[in-house]
């Protein structure tokens, strides 16, 4: 009786594990693509600030 005990803790135990793993890699998962998402709207967001035109051009004149 002990032993079959042991042996449904034991499973219970592993299978706790197993969803918090699963959470945890699903977290991950959604952090990387919240990063993914807000470096595209960062690199928009410099791209709308830059003006082209300016540096194109040098006068000299001598």
């Amino acid at each position: 009786m002990d032993l079959a005990m042991s042996i449904a803790s034991l499973s219970t135990s592993m299978a706790q594990q197993r969803v918090a793993s699963d959470v945890n890699t699903a977290l991950l998962g959604k952090a990387l693509d919240m990063q993914d998402v807000m470096s595209d709207s960062l690199t928009k967001m410099m791209e709308q600030s830059v003006t082209p035109y300016l540096g194109g051009n040098i006068d000299i004149s001598v």
